[in-house]
Parts: structure tokens; C-alpha cells; sequence
């Protein structure tokens, strides 16, 4: 499977250009931390352990660094801490070293396979830079309660009784990327975006949502790319795109090169199945791979998307009917040019390295001996466009005093490439 992470630190061979030459100082000592709650900055070092034990803030006007390595244990079960971010975060993995943001080992079994268990990254509105780069983000997406941070500050939802997601962005003038990361095991959505400019890109998300969520939720405010991600089974959407809200700009996103496997069947009601666009957003759809989904790209025609969106050269596979059925189109479910979608069961064959096809659409355990690399042969191999341009494939996003670039577009359809 092509690499989850790349490193956090030096120049990465395909993305996000050169990070900076950290010295040659020695690396101070871990650092392990039994009880932390309350205010926290500065820099978490290089394969410490900090224990949460109650609500953490990065407060308004200070940054946190967290090197690779860390673990970020939260593990309070009654209290299950949210990490409300009022000023930067900067989250500075690597492949070989992840940070992690996790529970108890002891807490991860079955019963708990969809988290609940620790709140989420909330983001408030003066959090100007945040930078997950290199991190595990699993177990999470508790309910909010009268007494959750997040409740009083107004933020997220700002109401007792939602499931808080894995990441929440709220600054339209500010910054977020999230790349080289992976979400898992997490209650509801995974990434709900309400402004800035953002870069999501390389990450892996997988047992998300246990009765509803989608993967990446983006509203008005945001103007994104989104691109060479994985997502394995989400409840309801790989990508719900939206201009909902009165944020300004106009929510804007350039999805590419994404694989989307399973999507959707898990919703108790029919809402969507892989990629959603909706409310006036506008949005650009390229390149990529969709397999087993319940639908393909779904629009609410009571509601449609902005005129200007454009849709091509994505790929769809069903080995059922009724994943065939839910890729033709309809007033609901659109299609775009020189799309390759699938008339009859089986066709299109995607030829996964290491995938079976036959997996049951309502599997949401994830396999990480899967490979989503393509075969020879695959009709996705060069039947992907660059002839668009991503918002910040150029230009970056600087964060943390480094730029992060988007990734360049591929003509081989879906993240992975050939094996």
C-alpha cells in the first residue's frame, strides 16, 4: 500500500516541500506525564507519554508543538477529555514514529470498536494554524455534555448531546492541513471543517461512524483540497460537501485522486454513499476511484450545488446490482465527463492488489495486510486528468513557518497508483 506517513521533519520526495534543518542538537530526554489536564504549550518532545486526565487547552495567543512519537493518552473514561485548541497546534509525526492520539491500549476491544471514549481536536475560531502531519487519531467522538469545554465556548455544535468529531475547524481565515495521518475507530464524523484554507491529503480513515457521520464534512467558509486519501466503510459519506452556513467564502473544494470503498450501506437511512455536494458549494471532482459504494456522487436537487462545479475521469465499480443500480444517473446522482461507471456487475474491475471485491458491503473492520495499489491492467491506469489546477499546488499553505503543497494530480485514477 503507498506509505500512510511521510516524514514530519527534512524534504519529502512528493509532497509538502522542504521542512527545515532541525540541528544537531541531542534530543532532550521523554518526557512521561501521568496526570495532565488544564492550559498546555510549548513543546512536547520526541517519544513522550502524556496521560490526559481531564479537558485540555492550548490557550488563545500560545502554540503547542508535539514531536513524533508522542502518545497522547487520554484516559479518563468518565470525564473523556476534550482538546479544545484556542491558539496553534503544530502535530509533527513521522511513518516509522507517529503521534498518537489514542486510549488506553486495555480499552481497545470490540465493545468499543467505535470509540466514544475521548472527545476530539476542537478547534475555536482564534486558533489561527493547525497542523496534523504524521498522527493517529482513533477512539474518539464523545458526547457532549452541559459541562463540555466545547458547550461553553460555543463552539462546534455548542449543544449537550453530539457526538464531537475527531477534528473540528472553525477559523475562515485561517489554516489547517492534515496530511500523512490516520482516523479509526471513531463514533461519528471524522473531520467537520467550517472554514479556513485547507489541505487534506494522504490519510487513511476507516471504522467511522457507527449509525451516522461522514468521513470529511466540509461547509461554507472552507476553500480545500482534498486528495490521495483512503476511506474504507465510512457510515454515510466519503466526502459531504456543502455550503451550508453564512460563512464567507463560498465553500470551495477540489477533490482528486481519492479511493472510496464501501461507503454508505451502513447508514440505517438512505443519505448519500461516497461523495455528497449539496447547498451552493462549489466543487471539483476528479480522478477519483469508487468500489462497492452505495451511490455515486449524490446531490440534493432541492438544494443543488453551485453551477460552476465539473466532474471527470472518476471510476466506478459495483460487484452487487445495487451497487451498480446506485452509480447510474438520475436527477440525484450525477455523472461527469469521460466517467468510467460500471453498467453491469463486475464491470470495471479496479484489480486491487490485495482486496476481495466480495467483501461484505456492511464490513467496517479494516484488514491493514489490504492493498489498494492497482494491478496491471486496471482500467484506472491512465484514464485520469491533469489538466486542473489544485488551490495550492503552487502556492502552499504556511504553516508553522513551513509550506505544505498539495499534491500533484495523477492519471492513474484512485490514491495509490500501480503496484
Amino acid at each position: 500500500m503507498k506509505k500512510l506517513f511521510l516524514l514530519a521533519l527534512g524534504c519529502s520526495a512528493m509532497l509538502f516541500g522542504c521542512k527545515g534543518n532541525e540541528g544537531s542538537d541531542p534530543t532532550p530526554t521523554p518526557v512521561v506525564k501521568e496526570a495532565v489536564a488544564g492550559d498546555v504549550s510549548g513543546v512536547w518532545e520526541k517519544n513522550s507519554t502524556y496521560k490526559i486526565t481531564g479537558h485540555i487547552q492550548v490557550p488563545a495567543g500560545k502554540s503547542l508543538t508535539i514531536l513524533e512519537g508522542t502518545n497522547v493518552i487520554f484516559s479518563d473514561s468518565t470525564v473523556k477529555p476534550e482538546f479544545i485548541i484556542s491558539g496553534n497546534l503544530y502535530v509533527m509525526g513521522s511513518k516509522a514514529n507517529p503521534v498518537k492520539f489514542t486510549v488506553p491500549d486495555a480499552w481497545k476491544t470490540t465493545a468499543n470498536q467505535w470509540g466514544n471514549l475521548w472527545g476530539g481536536l476542537i478547534a475555536a475560531p482564534t486558533c489561527a494554524e493547525l497542523l496534523i502531519d504524521g498522527a493517529v487519531l482513533e477512539y474518539g467522538g464523545a458526547v457532549t455534555t452541559e459541562t463540555s469545554p466545547s458547550v461553553k465556548a460555543g463552539l462546534y455544535k455548542a449543544a449537550a448531546g453530539n457526538h464531537v468529531p475527531a477534528v473540528n475547524y472553525s477559523n475562515t481565515s485561517g489554516k489547517l492541513v492534515i496530511v500523512n495521518s490516520r482516523l479509526n475507530n471513531q463514533n461519528e464524523d471524522g473531520f467537520y471543517i467550517e472554514g479556513g484554507k485547507v489541505i487534506i491529503a494522504n490519510n487513511v480513515i476507516y471504522t467511522q461512524g457507527i449509525s451516522g457521520g461522514d468521513a470529511i464534512n466540509i461547509k461554507s467558509g472552507v476553500e480545500a483540497d482534498v486528495a490521495f486519501n483512503l476511506v474504507y466503510s465510512p457510515n454515510t459519506n466519503a466526502l459531504k460537501l456543502s455550503n451550508t452556513g453564512t460563512r464567507t467564502p463560498q465553500a470551495y473544494v477540489i477533490g482528486y485522486n481519492n479511493t472510496i470503498v464501501n461507503a454508505g450501506w451502513r447508514r440505517p437511512t438512505v443519505k448519500g454513499g461516497s461523495i455528497w455536494v449539496e447547498i451552493g458549494v462549489r466543487s471539483e471532482l476528479y480522478n477519483n476511484l469508487l468500489a462497492n459504494d452505495r451511490f455515486g456522487v449524490k446531490r440534493d436537487p432541492k438544494n443543488p450545488e453551485d453551477s460552476r462545479s465539473k466532474m471527470s475521469n472518476n471510476l466506478y465499480y459495483g460487484y452487487t446490482q445495487d451497487g451498480v443500480t446506485g452509480f447510474q444517473t438520475t436527477t440525484e446522482i450525477l455523472a461527469g465527463t469521460n466517467d468510467i461507471i460500471s453498467k453491469t456487475v463486475g464491470d470495471n474491475d479496479p484489480k486491487f492488489v490485495n482486496y476481495p471485491l466480495s467483501t461484505a458491503s456492511l464490513n467496517a473492520v479494516y484488514n491493514t495486510a489490504w492493498d489498494f495499489r492497482l494491478q496491471a491492467g486496471s482500467p484506472a491506469i491512465g484514464k485520469g486528468t491533469t489538466s486542473f489546477t489544485p488551490l495550492y499546488s503552487t502556492t502552499g499553505i504556511t504553516i508553522g513557518g513551513n509550506v505544505y503543497k498539495s499534491p500533484a494530480p495523477s492519471t492513474t485514477i484512485g490514491a495509490f497508483g500501480t503496484n
